[in-house]
């Protein structure tokens, strides 16, 4: 692609995947314009320290900031901070700014992640009630962690579990509200699920499972929640942990095609990041894509994604033939126990599960298994740099035999 008589390309959103995208652009040679708005005012950033490091009090919030500000100038890399991009205008290859300014674009990419999902129940709005998805939030936790409150964490997904695990570690006593029947159970299945709920309760997290939140306790500030039947749990601070929602509605609204949340949600695009208006790309939490190894499309919410997909759109705005098949990653620091988990499955999907190693040692590996006896995914606790030949295992496609997988006698490049 020749830069001479190219519109810049613009980004919208200054986040992990944007700033990965706005870097891969330049190491593969564009010399062109590259504009990078984002809402936020800080420099982009990562968030896994936001709820590890920082929520422990042993990072500041600067430590998940991708680069300085001098890295930008260093690479003419435009950033307009604290901008909200308010329309595409696809014919026009123009985005329109809240400030009523207009940005012209050769190619774009829509980067606009995700959302907390947030509750709607009596006494939401009071003091006390923190969510975490930005910088300041996580900041606000972590002061308010200083005090050794009494928390109360609703949701036993990621989030709720990190936010559990550093608040018990500071001295809080912790109790986790979930309305599914264990922790995870809707990523990790009940079984192995299960295995986290224990470990929690190990280190003195309790939790009330098959339980929902009816509302919030306090005049000013939060003093209790109210669960279903009835019961107030007291407590001095609330994380919220539900989940979150991709920022679709900018590309709906230009008129890209958008999945219906009962059709997983996202901007839908092919296994190259093209979404279906020319010259419009989508990476990071916000994208569903054709996978081209599962052979379905695919919609990931953690860091790895954001940062293989920007790099990947990059190359696809440049011209060059993209298929996007990293196989999804994710890790987890709670309390002595590190994760890291690679695969995906389907919603619905029967699966069998198959545990290496003895959970009660501290150091156990499961793996998911369709009905062919394909992995699907597959995770390591504590089991350090095994997390390359579970993702081999699932790129072969191979069928294994479930004795020999769980057998920690068997290298699992044997199995």
């Amino acid at each position: 692609m020749s830069d001479a008589d190219q519109q810049p390309i613009v980004i919208v959103g200054a986040s992990l995947a944007g700033a990965t995208a706005a870097g891969e652009l330049r190491n593969d040679g564009w010399t062109g314009g590259i504009v990078l708005i984002g809402s936020e005012t800080r420099l982009p950033y990562e968030r896994p320290p936001l709820s590890k490091g920082v929520l422990l009090g042993k990072d500041e919030t600067d430590v998940a900031q991708l680069h300085d500000q001098q890295w930008y100038d260093d690479n003419k890399i435009d950033l307009l901070l604290g901008k909200t991009v308010t329309s595409i205008d696809a014919a026009g290859h123009t985005v329109t700014l809240d400030d009523g300014s207009q940005v012209s674009y050769g190619k774009l990419l829509i980067a606009t992640g995700s959302r907390v999902r947030r509750l709607d129940v009596p006494g939401s709005d009071l003091a006390g009630i923190h969510y975490l998805r930005t910088a300041e939030e996580s900041q606000a936790l972590d002061d308010a962690y200083v005090a050794k409150p009494r928390v109360v964490v609703v949701g036993a997904g990621w989030i709720g579990l990190e936010s559990a695990s550093a608040a018990r570690e500071r001295g809080s006593e912790v109790t986790v509200v979930e309305p599914q029947s264990t922790a995870l159970a809707s990523v990790l299945g009940e079984e192995v699920g299960g295995l986290f709920a224990e470990f929690h309760r190990q280190h003195g997290v309790q939790f009330r499972f098959d339980t929902g939140v009816e509302g919030f306790e306090g005049t000013d500030k939060v003093t209790g929640v109210r669960l279903s039947g009835g019961e107030v749990i007291p407590a001095d601070l609330v994380v919220v942990g539900v989940g979150v929602q991709p920022n679709t509605e900018l590309a709906a609204e230009a008129g890209i095609e958008v999945a219906t949340r009962e059709n997983g949600s996202g901007i839908v695009t092919g296994s190259d990041l093209k979404t279906s208006v020319a010259d419009v790309y989508a990476a990071g939490d916000v994208v569903r894509w054709d996978h081209p190894l599962f052979g379905r499309s695919v919609r990931v919410e953690h860091w790895q994604n954001a940062k293989d997909s920007g790099a990947a759109a990059a190359k696809a705005m440049l011209g060059q033939e993209v298929a996007h098949d990293a196989i999804p990653y994710f890790f987890t620091d709670q309390f002595d126990l590190g994760m890291e988990y690679a695969g995906e499955i389907p919603r619905g999907t029967l699966y069998q599960v198959v545990l290496r190693g003895d959970p009660k040692s501290g150091a156990y590996f499961a793996f998911w298994l369709d009905d062919d006896r394909h992995v699907l995914a597959g995770m390591h606790v504590n089991n350090w740099d095994t997390i390359d030949a579970i993702q081999d295992l699932i790129r072969s496609g191979k069928q294994v035999d479930p004795a020999r997988l769980a057998d920690p006698s068997v290298e699992l490049s044997d199995v």
